[in-house]
Parts: C-alpha cells; structure tokens; sequence
C-alpha cells in the first residue's frame, strides 16, 4: 500500500467556534474503503459507520458525483478515474496537535518556496460564461427552477511538497473546515468555510453558505460592503431559497418538530470576502445513521441550486467537466459516543485536488434571474483569490522616486502600501516603513534613484536603490492580444506578483510597453504605467473599476482636478488629441499612435522629449497636505502638465 497520511483541522463538534478546534494527523491506516461504481458507495458509508462504532477514525470524502447512488433522479456526468467514495480508517491519531509536524512549511517570500504552480487556467471564457448565465436565467424565466450553481474549474501544473501549498492555503483561508487527505494516488487540500453537517449527540446541523460580497480595502468600505450584502434582496432570497431546500432534506431524517432555523442571514468575514451563512438543527431519528443523512442531504443544496434534481440536471449540461471532490464532502467520522455516530464533514469549496502534476480547483456561484452576467463573473474571481495568493508568495510592492534627497509623492506611496497591507491582511507598521525611507534618504542626498521597497506578510520591510534607465528615443507600444479581468486583485495592487504584466510584457526592444484592455473592452493601463488621453480638450485616465492600479501620480492629478476619470475604449486612442504614459517615478511620457496598423498589433511610438517631468512635482512636505486643506483649492507647489506643444511643464493647479 502506498503511504496515506491525513490531517483534519476542524471547529470543535461541541461549539464549532473558529478559536475551539479539533486537530489530528493520522498514518498508516488499518483499512482503506473506496468506491469506484455508485453501486458501492452505501456499503463505503456503511463501512465507515462501523469503524466509529468500534471506536475507529474514518477521515475521507464522498465526490459530487456520488450523488445518483443516493437518489436516481440525480443527474451528474462520468468521473473518470476519481473514487466516488474515499476513507481511510485509523485506529487512533497519530499525534495531537499538527503543528509541531515535520510537515509544517514556512510560506515566506524570501524563503525558496517548497512548491510551484504554473498559470492558473480556467475551462470557460467570459464569452462562453455569459451563454450559459444568459441561458440559466432564460430557463427560470421559463420555471425550470429557481437557482442554478454554475462552476468553473481552474487548472494548472504542480510540482513539490503539497502540504506546503496545504499549509499556505489555510493562511490564506484560515477557521475554517480544513483537511489534507493524501490517498497514495492523490492530494486533496480542503480550507472549506462551508459546514456541510455534523453529527453530534444525535443531532444533526447543517450551515449552509449562500451570498457574497468582496471585502473593503478600508474599515469604512468593509462596513458598507457588509451591511449591503446583509440588506441585499438578492443575496437574502438566495439564501433563504437553499435554507428552505434544506429544512425540507432534513425534514426527511429528523424526528417531527425538531427541525429549526437557529440563525438566519449571518454574516461571516473571510480574507478575500463576506459570507453570508444560515444555520438550521434537526434531531435525527434513532432508527437512522451517517448513511441516511447522506441519503437525504447529498450533495448539498448551497452548491446544485432549486429545485435539486432539476438543477443538478441543468449543471450536467452546462458544465465541461466532472466536479470531484469539488462540491461533494469532505470529512471525518469520529470513535462512536453512547451509541451515536460523531461526524463532521464540510463542502467541498475551496480546495485544490492534485494529481499527475495537474492541480485542480473548482469556483462558482449561485445564478438567479436577477443575477447579471459581470456580477458572477467577478464572483469568480473574488472566490479564486484564495488560491491565487497562495499559489505564489508575495510582498507588496512600492517604487519612488528619491531626488536629491526628497522622495516624490511619498505619502501616496505609503498610503497606497498601507491600503494593501489591509486588502491582503499584511502586518503594517507606517513608522518602521518610514524609518526606512529615511535611512535611504541620508545615504542618497544627492542626485536621482529609483527606490524599491517591499513589505512581507509577517510586516517586515526592505529597501533599496537602484539607478533609472534612459527613456528610448523610440519606442513602439501595442495594444495586448488578450483581455485582463478587471476583478483581478494583483491588478489593483502592487506587489511582487507580476505574472499578468509579465505576460503582457513586450518584446524585443522595438516595443516599450503594451496597453491593457479588460473584458469589457475598456481599456485599462499600461504594464507599467497609467494611461492618459486627451479628448475634447480633456485630460481623460481610466477609473480603477476598469482594473488598473491607482498609480500615486495619477492619484496626486486625479484629486487636483488635472485628470478626469472617464471609461475609455480602444477606438478612443485614434481620435485622442494626446496620448501619455504616466507613473510617479517617470512622470509624464508623451505617445502618439502609429494608426497604420492593425487590430490588437496598433503601434505607438514614443516621442523623445527631454521632458524632466517630475521637476517641480509635490514635495515631501507638501504631499502630507490633503486638497481639501488647502487655501482656495491651490495646489502648494507645481503639478507636471502636458503644454499645448506636446512637451511637459510645470505650473501651480487651481
């Protein structure tokens, strides 16, 4: 038998608080119970009902497309090679308390990581995702059902320790239902929020997760994001819809008048969004066991939709591929207590199923008739953003410019480091990140260097100086060949996470810098600077909603009234009356296109200016001082401008 070693990390039966957790390794199991046809799911479950009768450990999971084996009118594609039905089964834990395992991993950026992952790849196109949602809200329309989840899986290569990449998932989803099976053949890494259901006492909870919201890079946004989605109609009949759905699956195990709604509409704080939650409690009968509750609850009702059997009919249809583990249930069954089966099993969301050097992981979300098309589609996103981060370590990212001794913009640039620190939940001390600017400040009084300064999660910073690079005399800029999601975090923030720009970078050095456009078709940034264009005699920058980062120069313009946000599309750049490159270490790079060329290849050329353009730009001093402080709307000092001859000059801002 090939090495199985396993490892849950789950809230405690009793309370299932976050802080109260139950933590065990386990190797070298006495038994292995497997499925591979739906015709021996039920002796699997049945199996492992026993083991926890006699006072065995059963750690495992029952795949998504386990469920015709509990109800034929389920409908759900072939599996493939995947076990319907996995569990090993231990005669004890192997240790108590995981931490202290050899399998512990740090996930420092500054520390070779143990792991690698490639570019993460999804099975649907924007294109293809707006079909399907269009045609699921078309069939409600038509009363096929209520709600439909629709899911995409994410793939990509992998290489190295898993319970590395284990470890760096559970930080970046941490309290929640978390376990890393390793069959011999595969790895599953489950950092589930979701509560499937447990088995306590002889009764049964099940907590299911309906409504999302992405979290506020600010205290302020946070609070308004929550109370938002708390008040949304939408996300509230989502909710109440799977709520119903599954106080009618529990009515058909529970003893009469026990099942009860103990928690409606709360909300739960994840590190890249809000959850809304429900929780609802039955007393199971005392003639039933695990694989009743199976029987009546599988899959759960927050991941296929309403009506179930119809949904799950719509979803084998619309869906490219299996779902695996991915929506089923994963879990432990624990040594029996006075006769009752303790279980606890979460659903299968947020996890990762490597094998073959292949890793795998499913997202997605609840599709109802006032669903919109952009909205799913940036759910998406926020719910891959756990895997993303922990794909690759990062720091955050700031570049200034130090000018004889005076660092250009240097209040936006921390503010701009302290609002990621608390996007990514980065320790950020503003004093120490200071201290460090001004030890570079002494050591470089005199003239011009581009300072790089990173923070790491655990806030600890480094900094140091490198010279700039002369500009080309010319340079050809394109447009890029493929949109960027205007969701993607890494976008919005700067960090060490480059791969986007890197692979929109351009080539050779006939090309200075690509144009970002998003799948809207609006265009977005440069890979290394914002956008600015002049139309109708207005400075026009694209609005970080395009997904673009706030760059600190485009923010300095953008508050003194200097640029105007407006949604920009690419035929834009064939009637702008100017076109500029712009970021807070150059400055101002005046572009003209080249319209001879074509589709996503149009060529812009950069025009040699001796421009100096961040002469004269905000202070140290003054940059400290807010627009709204200042006498008459005066900026203190110059701002750098285009002049009606293409160059760039400096005057004060009114």
């Amino acid at each position: 038998m090939k090495p199985i070693r396993c490892e849950i990390d789950f809230p405690m039966l009793a309370t299932l608080t976050p802080s109260e957790r139950l933590r065990q390794v386990f190797h070298q199991p006495v038994a292995v119970h497997a499925a591979m046809r739906l015709e021996d799911v039920a002796s699997v479950l049945d199996a492992v009902a026993r083991a926890s009768a006699s006072g065995h450990w059963c750690v495992g999971f029952v795949a998504y497309e386990a469920a015709p084996a509990f109800d034929r009118a389920l409908r759900v594609q072939e599996t493939g090679h995947q076990p319907l039905a996995w569990f090993a089964e231990f005669v004890a834990p192997a240790r108590a308390d995981p931490s202290t395992d050899g399998w512990n991993a740090s996930t420092s950026p500054r520390r070779k990581p143990r792991y690698r992952l490639g570019e993460w790849q999804t099975d649907i196109d924007h294109i293809s995702f707006r079909a399907k949602v269009e045609s699921i809200r078309a069939d409600i329309r038509e009363g096929r059902f209520y709600q439909v989840n629709l899911t995409t899986r994410l793939a990509a290569d992998f290489s190295g320790d898993a319970f590395a990449f284990y470890r760096a998932l559970q930080s970046t989803q941490p309290n929640g239902y978390h376990a890393f099976i390793d069959t011999g053949d595969a790895k599953l890494l489950s950092v589930s929020p979701e509560l499937f259901f447990t088995l306590h006492d002889g009764k049964v909870t099940t907590q299911p997760m309906k409504g999302t919201a992405p979290r506020g890079d600010t205290p302020e946004a946070d609070e308004r994001i929550a109370w938002e989605l708390t008040h949304s109609e939408k996300e509230r009949a989502e909710n109440l819809m799977i709520v119903d759905l599954l106080r009618n699956d529990l009515s058909r195990i529970a003893q009469p008048n026990t099942v009860d709604v103990t928690s409606l509409f709360a909300l739960q704080p994840l590190p890249s969004v809000w959850q809304m939650t429900s929780t609802i409690n039955a007393t199971l009968r005392a003639d039933l066991g695990l694989p009743d509750v199976f029987r009546a609850l599988f899959p759960c009702g927050s991941v296929t939709g309403a009506p179930k059997v119809e949904a799950m009919r719509a979803i084998r249809d619309l869906e490219t591929a299996p779902r695996g583990t991915y929506c089923g249930a994963i879990g432990y069954v624990a040594p029996g207590c006075q006769g009752h089966v303790r279980a606890c099993f979460n659903v299968g969301i947020r996890g990762v199923w490597i094998e073959r050097g292949k890793a795998l992981c499913g997202v997605g979300g609840g599709i109802t008739h006032d669903s919109t098309v952009e909205s799913e589609w940036a759910e998406v996103i926020y719910k891959s953003r756990f895997v993303k981060r922990a794909s690759r370590p990062f720091e955050l990212l700031e570049t200034l410019r130090l000018e004889e001794g005076n660092f250009a913009l240097r209040k936006r640039h921390l503010d701009r480091m302290e609002n990621s620190a608390r996007h990514f939940r980065f320790a950020f001390d503003r004093a120490h990140v200071s201290q460090e600017l001004d030890r570079l400040k002494a050591r470089y009084p005199r003239g011009v260097s581009r300072i790089r300064l990173t923070l790491d999660h655990a806030g600890n910073v480094h900094a140091d100086a490198v010279g700039l690079d002369e500009l080309p005399a010319h340079a050809g800029f394109r447009l890029a060949e493929a949109p960027v999601s205007s969701a993607d975090e890494f976008l919005l923030h700067k960090t060490t996470r480059r791969e986007i720009h890197e692979r929109h970078a351009p080539h050779g050095q006939a090309e200075f810098d690509t144009l970002l456009w998003n799948e809207r078709g609006e265009l977005t940034e440069f890979t290394r600077a914002n956008l600015v264009i002049q139309l109708d005699g207005i400075l026009c920058t694209p609005p970080v909603s395009c997904g673009l980062l706030n760059g600190t120069l485009r923010d300095e313009l953008v508050a003194w009234w200097v640029l105007q946000e407006r949604v920009l599309r690419r035929e834009d750049l064939a009637r702008a009356e100017g076109t500029w490159w712009l970021n807070g270490v150059r400055g101002w790079v005046e572009i003209v296109a080249d319209h001879s060329s074509r589709g996503a290849a149009l060529q812009i050329d950069a025009l040699a200016r001796p421009v100096r353009p961040l002469q004269g730009a905000p202070s140290e001093a003054s940059a400290d001082r807010s627009p709204g402080a200042q006498h008459a709307g005066r900026h203190p000092d110059p701002i750098p401008v285009p002049n009606a001859g293409g160059g760039v000059a400096c005057r004060r801002v009114q």
